[in-house]
C-alpha cells in the first residue's frame, strides 16, 4: 500500500511539474510574442514617421508648386486660429481660473489707441498731422523689419544686414563728407543731401548716433516683439496642458527630457549650447535674459521657450529683452558700424584689399567708384550723381542681393507654413474617431 500511495505521489509531483513547465513556456511565448509585437508596432511607427518626414521635406515651391501653394493657403486661418488661441491662452491666469482685470484693461486701451491711431491717420490732412504720419509712417517701417528679423517665418530675414546696417554706414559717409547731421529734410531720410552749411565743431560718433539712435531703437524693439511668439506658444501649452503642433517646442521639451535620462556628454555642442542657455534663463532670471539679449544670439528664440514653458512673468521677459535688444545690442551694433566706415579706416582697408594680386583689383576699384559715386551726390541739391552713372556693377550686385534674398524670405514662409499643413493633416489623420 505504501508503495502504491509512493507511486501515485510521484506521478501527482511529476504532472505538477510538466504542468508548471507548460505554464511557464507558454508565458515565454507570450511574453516573447507581447515584445516582438511592441518592436514591430515601434518600428512601424518610426518608419511612418521617418516616411512622412520625408514626403513632408519634398513639400517645397521648386518641386510641388501647387501642392504647395494650395497647403500654404489652407494654412493661413489655421495659423491665424492658432496665434489667438495661444495669445488667450497665455493671457489667461491659471490661479484666477480667468483674465486678470489689469490684462483686461491693458488690451482696452491697447485698442482704444488703434482705434485713435486710426482715425487720425485716415482724417487728419493738415499740415502738422502730415509731418507726424510721416514719423509713424517711418518708425513703424524699423518696427517691422525688426519683427521680420527675429519672428521666425521661414529662415528669418537678416534685416539688420540688410537695412539698418546701410542706413546707418550711409549715413555716417555722409556725416564725415558733409561734415554735418543736420540733412535737409525732405529729402532726408529717403535720400541724403549736404546741407548748405556745415557745422564748425565737427562730427563725432556721438553726433552720428544721435541722428540714427531712433530708427535703431525702433528696430530694436521690432525685434524684442518678434521673440513674444516662442514666449506665448510655450506658456500657453504649459497652461493649458495641451500639445502644440510646433517644432522649436518639441525639440526643447526632448532636450529636456534628454537631459534628464542621458549623460550630458553624450550631447552635441549645440545641444549643450541650448541647455546653458535655458540654464542662464532659468537660475539667473532677468538678468540672464538680459545678458542673452544684450549680445548677437542665434540661439536666443529658446529663451522665449524656456520663459514661457517655467511660466516667468511678462514683465520679466519682455522687459529684460527690450533693454537687451532695444538699447544695450542696438547701441553695439551702431557703434560697431560707424567705427567701421571710418573715412581714414575704410581708405586704409580698401587700399590693403587692392594689394591682393589679381583679386585685390577686382574688388577695391568697384568698391572706391560706389564711394566716389555716394560722395558726388551727396553733394547735389537733387540727390542724384551729376555724371548720370549708377554706382557701377558693385551697386547693381548689391541691389540684386538685397532683392534675392527677401524673394528667398518669402518662398522659404511660404514653403514652411505649407509643411505645417502637411503635417497638420497627418496628425488629424493618426488621430482615432470617436464613434458616437
Amino acid at each position: 500500500m505504501k508503495r502504491l500511495e509512493d507511486m501515485r505521489r510521484h506521478e501527482v509531483q511529476n504532472n505538477s511539474t510538466s504542468v508548471d513547465n507548460a505554464n511557464n513556456s507558454k508565458s515565454d511565448i507570450t511574453h516573447r510574442g507581447t515584445s516582438n509585437g511592441k518592436e514591430t508596432n515601434s518600428k512601424s511607427k518610426s518608419k511612418k514617421k521617418s516616411d512622412s518626414a520625408e514626403e513632408r521635406a519634398q513639400l517645397v515651391l521648386w518641386r510641388s508648386p501647387i501642392k504647395t501653394f494650395y497647403y500654404f493657403i489652407r494654412e493661413i486661418p489655421c495659423a491665424i486660429e492658432d496665434t489667438r488661441v495661444r495669445l488667450v491662452t497665455a493671457l489667461y491666469d491659471p490661479r484666477q481660473r480667468s483674465m486678470p482685470a489689469y490684462r483686461k484693461l491693458l488690451i482696452f486701451l491697447a485698442l482704444l489707441g488703434l482705434a485713435y491711431a486710426s482715425y487720425f491717420c485716415l482724417f487728419k490732412d493738415d499740415e502738422n498731422s502730415r509731418k507726424v504720419k510721416e514719423q509713424i509712417t517711418w518708425f513703424s517701417y524699423w518696427v517691422f523689419l525688426g519683427i521680420l528679423s527675429s519672428v521666425g517665418l521661414g529662415t528669418g530675414l537678416h534685416t539688420f544686414l540688410l537695412y539698418l546696417g546701410p542706413f546707418i554706414a550711409k549715413v555716417t559717409v555722409a556725416a564725415q563728407e558733409c561734415d554735418s547731421t543736420n540733412f535737409p529734410r525732405p529729402p532726408y531720410p529717403d535720400q541724403v543731401i549736404c546741407p548748405e552749411i556745415a557745422d564748425s565743431a565737427g562730427i563725432t560718433v556721438w553726433d552720428i548716433m544721435a541722428k540714427i539712435r531712433w530708427e535703431s531703437l525702433m528696430w530694436g524693439f521690432g525685434t524684442a516683439l518678434g521673440e513674444l511668439p516662442p514666449y506665448f506658444m510655450a506658456r500657453a501649452a504649459r497652461i493649458s496642458g495641451m500639445h502644440i503642433e510646433d517644432e522649436e517646442l518639441e525639440e526643447f521639451e526632448e532636450l529636456l527630457n534628454r537631459k534628464k535620462k542621458q549623460d550630458p556628454s553624450t550631447l552635441s555642442w549645440l545641444e549643450r549650447g541650448k541647455l546653458w542657455m535655458e540654464d542662464i534663463v532659468e537660475k539667473v532670471g532677468f538678468w540672464g535674459i538680459l545678458a542673452c539679449a544684450s549680445i548677437p544670439n542665434p540661439l536666443f528664440d529658446l529663451a522665449g521657450i524656456t520663459c514661457g514653458h517655467f511660466l516667468v512673468p511678462f514683465t520679466t521677459f519682455f522687459g529684460a529683452t527690450v533693454i537687451g535688444k532695444a538699447l544695450v545690442k542696438t547701441h553695439l551694433q551702431m557703434t560697431f558700424v560707424i567705427l567701421a566706415f571710418n573715412e581714414e579706416l575704410l581708405t586704409s582697408a580698401v587700399a590693403l584689399i587692392g594689394k591682393i594680386p589679381r583679386v585685390g583689383p577686382l574688388i577695391s576699384d568697384p568698391f572706391i567708384k560706389l564711394m566716389d559715386h555716394q560722395k558726388m551726390t551727396l553733394h547735389n541739391s537733387s540727390g542724384k550723381d551729376p555724371t548720370g552713372s549708377e554706382g557701377g556693377i558693385l551697386a547693381f550686385i548689391l541691389e540684386k542681393l538685397v532683392m534675392g534674398m527677401v524673394v528667398y524670405f518669402i518662398i522659404s514662409i511660404i514653403n514652411s507654413m505649407a509643411q505645417s499643413h502637411h503635417k497638420r493633416l497627418q496628425k488629424q489623420s493618426q488621430t482615432p474617431k470617436i464613434k458616437e
